[in-house]
């Protein structure tokens, strides 16, 4: 009884956004989405991978309600928050330099969607480099 009631309240913390992402995983990736409705990671190949990542970078830190929790080592993480509810949503950009790839992850901290907004925001960095 003691471990369900931990599991139902560790989920729901999950859920509910009290623990933020993992930032990266163990083999120095970004981590994959958990709760596919409120969640997107995108990888892609660039041939020039370093100024498409110094770009991204930019564009996602100008971005309005946004707040920088790291920036080194070819990893940028900030917390972007909703307009009205302020709901807090993690958006990472990993740069590959060893393979060309830069991958980035959109994810809502907070319920089980997210009504399409990370994957916007997402396709909106990526069409501004």
């Amino acid at each position: 009884m003691r471990g369900l009631i931990i599991c139902i309240s560790l989920i729901a913390s999950i859920v509910l956004g009290a623990f933020p992402p993992m930032a990266l995983t163990k083999s120095g990736l970004l981590s994959e989405c958990f709760i596919d409705s409120n969640c997107v990671r995108v990888e892609k190949h660039f041939h020039n991978s370093e100024e498409v990542y110094l770009k991204l970078v930019y564009l996602a830190s100008s971005l309005p309600r946004v707040s920088v929790i790291n920036n080194k080592d070819n990893y940028w993480h900030g917390v972007v928050k909703s307009f009205i509810f302020r709901f807090p949503d993690d958006l990472e950009i990993l740069h590959i330099p060893s393979r060309n790839i830069i991958q980035v992850r959109s994810a809502s901290r907070i319920g089980l969607g997210d009504l399409g907004v990370n994957q916007k925001r997402i396709n909106k960095l990526f069409s501004q480099v």
